[in-house]
Protein backbone atom coordinates (compact mmCIF):
# COMPACT_ATOMS: atom_id res chain seq x y z
CA UNK A 1 0.00 0.00 0.00
CA UNK A 2 1.54 3.38 -0.83
CA UNK A 3 1.65 5.54 2.35
CA UNK A 4 -0.52 8.59 0.45
CA UNK A 5 -3.09 6.04 0.43
CA UNK A 6 -2.56 5.08 4.04
CA UNK A 7 -2.25 8.53 4.82
CA UNK A 8 -5.43 9.23 3.51
CA UNK A 9 -7.30 6.03 5.01
CA UNK A 10 -5.98 7.82 8.15
CA UNK A 11 -7.48 10.93 7.57
CA UNK A 12 -11.04 9.38 6.35
CA UNK A 13 -11.05 7.22 9.44
CA UNK A 14 -10.49 10.52 11.60
CA UNK A 15 -13.29 12.22 9.68
CA UNK A 16 -15.51 9.44 10.56
CA UNK A 17 -15.00 9.51 14.21
CA UNK A 18 -14.97 13.29 14.32
CA UNK A 19 -18.34 13.85 12.27
CA UNK A 20 -21.99 12.32 13.02
CA UNK A 21 -21.87 11.44 9.44
CA UNK A 22 -20.59 8.04 9.26
CA UNK A 23 -21.46 7.81 4.95
CA UNK A 24 -18.94 8.85 2.58
CA UNK A 25 -21.45 9.59 0.03
CA UNK A 26 -23.09 12.38 2.64
CA UNK A 27 -20.07 13.77 4.36
CA UNK A 28 -18.47 17.33 2.57
CA UNK A 29 -15.06 16.82 4.23
CA UNK A 30 -14.54 13.72 2.77
CA UNK A 31 -15.76 14.36 -0.64
CA UNK A 32 -13.74 17.23 -0.68
CA UNK A 33 -10.57 15.33 0.69
CA UNK A 34 -10.96 12.80 -2.29
CA UNK A 35 -11.42 15.65 -4.77
CA UNK A 36 -8.21 17.10 -3.96
CA UNK A 37 -6.49 14.19 -3.79
CA UNK A 38 -7.88 13.18 -7.23
CA UNK A 39 -6.67 16.66 -8.70
CA UNK A 40 -3.25 16.13 -7.21
CA UNK A 41 -2.83 12.57 -8.63
CA UNK A 42 -1.55 13.39 -11.78
CA UNK A 43 0.71 16.13 -10.67
CA UNK A 44 1.92 14.32 -7.90
CA UNK A 45 4.83 12.48 -10.13
CA UNK A 46 5.44 15.92 -12.24
CA UNK A 47 5.58 18.50 -9.55
CA UNK A 48 7.43 17.34 -6.13
CA UNK A 49 6.20 20.97 -4.82
CA UNK A 50 2.45 19.73 -4.95
CA UNK A 51 3.02 16.08 -3.47
CA UNK A 52 5.02 17.31 -0.71
CA UNK A 53 2.40 20.22 -0.02
CA UNK A 54 -0.57 17.94 0.02
CA UNK A 55 1.22 15.42 1.78
CA UNK A 56 2.00 17.86 4.90
CA UNK A 57 -1.48 19.37 4.85
CA UNK A 58 -3.00 16.06 5.20
CA UNK A 59 -0.37 15.13 8.37
CA UNK A 60 -1.05 18.28 9.64
CA UNK A 61 -5.25 17.59 9.59
CA UNK A 62 -4.55 14.45 10.88
CA UNK A 63 -2.58 15.41 13.37
CA UNK A 64 -5.30 17.97 14.43
CA UNK A 65 -8.14 15.47 14.33
CA UNK A 66 -6.37 12.54 16.47
CA UNK A 67 -5.40 15.19 19.06
CA UNK A 68 -8.87 16.70 19.35
CA UNK A 69 -10.11 13.01 19.52
CA UNK A 70 -7.56 12.38 22.70
CA UNK A 71 -8.24 15.72 24.41
CA UNK A 72 -11.88 14.85 24.46
CA UNK A 73 -11.14 11.18 26.17
CA UNK A 74 -8.45 12.44 28.54
CA UNK A 75 -11.54 14.94 29.61
CA UNK A 76 -13.91 12.42 29.87
CA UNK A 77 -11.45 10.09 32.16
CA UNK A 78 -10.16 12.68 33.88
CA UNK A 79 -12.75 15.09 34.55
CA UNK A 80 -13.55 16.08 38.20
CA UNK A 81 -16.59 13.88 39.63
CA UNK A 82 -16.40 15.45 42.95
CA UNK A 83 -14.18 13.28 45.70
CA UNK A 84 -12.85 10.09 45.29
CA UNK A 85 -11.81 7.65 47.50
CA UNK A 86 -7.81 7.19 48.28
CA UNK A 87 -8.16 4.08 46.50
CA UNK A 88 -10.08 5.68 43.08
CA UNK A 89 -7.69 8.07 43.05
CA UNK A 90 -4.71 5.96 43.35
CA UNK A 91 -5.92 3.76 40.37
CA UNK A 92 -6.51 6.80 38.34
CA UNK A 93 -3.20 7.86 38.77
CA UNK A 94 -1.85 4.19 38.50
CA UNK A 95 -0.39 3.84 42.33
CA UNK A 96 -1.15 0.71 43.93
CA UNK A 97 -2.09 1.09 47.58
CA UNK A 98 -0.50 -1.17 50.28
CA UNK A 99 -1.55 -3.63 52.10
CA UNK A 100 -2.91 -3.90 55.26
CA UNK A 101 -0.74 -6.49 56.93
CA UNK A 102 -3.79 -7.13 59.92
Amino acid sequence: MKPNTKLLRSLIQEIRRASSEQKAKNNIMIQYILEQAKSHQETSEVLCKAREELKNLAETYLCYLNSQRMCKEIKIRYAGKGERSIKETADLVGFKLPHDPK
